[in-house]
């Protein structure tokens, strides 16, 4: 929580709080007018979709309670995987489910006194894990995954975050070729979607890269993804020339909004009311209870993720790595090597858990036990995990005056620049050229 003493803007449109009547205005794009929009959240898809709508020529603001990529978009595995059309709700789930939370090695965790709040969510969730959602899921989220490194690399065109973006293979390490053949439902849902990826055997990978030694038996090195070097600086770089280019940055809590006729009237923040022709709601895992206020009731949690960091590493793999056996992403950064993964539920208000972290660091000690490092760095974050694993993209209400744009699971990094950009067009009265009802705001309410 905010106080409201520490809320303030930034920027050179020094025009806030908006005071307002949201609908008074009949400026819109298509009539040659700005419009005035403001983004809720500050992380990847936030910022994108602020960029966006900059470079369509509004003026806009982006509102935040901490400030750009102070969650889940600095704390990521920093992979652009373009790849990621399966969910982790796939067939048998509910039978694995048990085993993998008893397990101190597995990487699902669960904080039991949160198991009240969140069974009805888990119903939902489980219910998800069946063939044919796997092929819906995988249809949706290749439409929007497949050019990822295309969008980020024309989301930063001229911004100087391109820096941070690599085009690297991401790669997926199994200790055996059992291990491999065993996950190959998999494989095949991303062979269907239409990804390449090339198989090989480990001494063939060790002649690319030698860090991982014998470790792994086979090895997948998935073509046309790419890396993220720093993801908190890369955000950061982007939202600095937001600003830059005359956008506003309003660091300050949303505590609520005011809804009229089941449309939105106004932000509610520690620094007054704001108002604006249109608002986007990027909160990511914090965007469920203004979103079901305004009628967006799909079940909804935060996934709640963990990252350990090593600090000048004595080595560093070439490209990002998923050790299959720990489901965990080892990435080189600037200057650290990071080690991302872990499921767990439970909520967001409760702290981290000790158990995710000696997970991690286990695993990279098992892995690399030759590796040597100044320190190690820890975190946890939220991710914004919907039932049905969809992201949410488009209009909360038939005149589109606020939209959704969160829910993107482990795929924030990724799909951001897209979605960003489909936001934009949408507020401008253009059609994506991609189907959005998978990722309908509304698709479980009654219109």
């Amino acid at each position: 929580m905010i106080p409201k003493l520490a809320c303030y803007a930034m920027g050179a449109k020094d025009s806030l709080p908006f005071k307002s009547s949201l609908w008074d205005t009949k400026s819109s794009k298509q009539n040659g007018e700005e419009m005035r929009v403001i983004v809720v959240g500050a992380g990847i898809v936030g910022v994108s979709c602020a960029i966006w709508l900059q470079r369509s020529g509004h003026d806009v603001t982006i509102v935040d309670k901490a400030g750009p990529a102070s969650g889940t978009s600095h704390g990521n595995a920093g992979v652009l995987a373009a790849g990621a059309v399966v969910p982790v709700t796939t067939p048998g789930l509910l039978k694995r489910a048990p085993g993998m939370l008893l397990s101190p090695n597995a990487p699902l965790f669960l904080k039991w006194s949160y198991l009240p709040k969140l069974l009805p969510f888990l119903a939902r969730y489980l219910g998800y894990a069946t063939d044919v959602h796997v092929d819906y899921y995988a249809n949706a989220m290749a439409t929007l995954l497949h050019d990822s490194v295309e969008q980020h690399r024309s989301l930063a065109a001229g911004t100087g975050a391109e820096a941070f973006i690599g085009a690297e293979d991401y790669c997926f390490g199994y200790a055996t070729k059992a291990a491999y053949d065993a996950d190959s439902y998999g494989w095949e849902k991303r062979k269907a979607a239409g990804y390449d990826y090339e198989v090989v055997d480990g001494a063939t990978y060790v002649n690319y890269d030698p860090i991982f030694g014998t470790a792994f038996e086979t090895v997948v090195r998935c073509k046309n993804h790419g890396r993220i070097s720093d993801p908190g600086k890369y955000v950061k770089a982007l939202a600095d020339h937001f600003v830059s280019q005359g956008g506003s940055l309003h660091i300050c809590e949303v505590k609520d909004v005011e809804v009229v006729d089941g449309e939105i009237s106004a932000l509610n923040t520690a620094d007054g009311d704001m108002s604006a022709d249109h608002i986007v709601f990027a909160m990511g895992p914090w965007s469920k209870a203004i979103a079901h206020k305004l009628g967006v009731k799909v079940p909804f949690e935060s996934e709640r993720g963990y990252h350990i960091e090593l600090t000048n590493p004595s080595q560093m793999p070439k490209s990002p790595m998923m050790v299959a056996s720990g489901k965990f992403v080892i990435t080189p950064m600037d200057g650290r090597l990071r080690a991302a993964g872990v499921v767990e539920f439970g909520g967001l208000e409760k702290g981290p858990s000790r158990a995710p972290f000696n997970l991690l660091r286990r695993q990279v000690a098992e892995l690399l036990p030759n590796l040597r490092y100044d320190e190690v760095i820890e975190w946890m974050g939220h991710r914004p995990a919907p039932a049905d694993s969809l992201p949410l993209i488009g209009a909360n209400d038939p005149s589109a005056r606020s939209f959704s744009a969160f829910g993107h699971q482990h795929v924030g990094l990724t799909g951001g620049p897209k979605t960003g950009r489909i936001i934009a067009d949408l507020i401008d009265g253009k059609k994506p050229n991609i189907d959005l009802a998978p990722f309908d705001p509304m698709k479980h309410s009654a219109r």
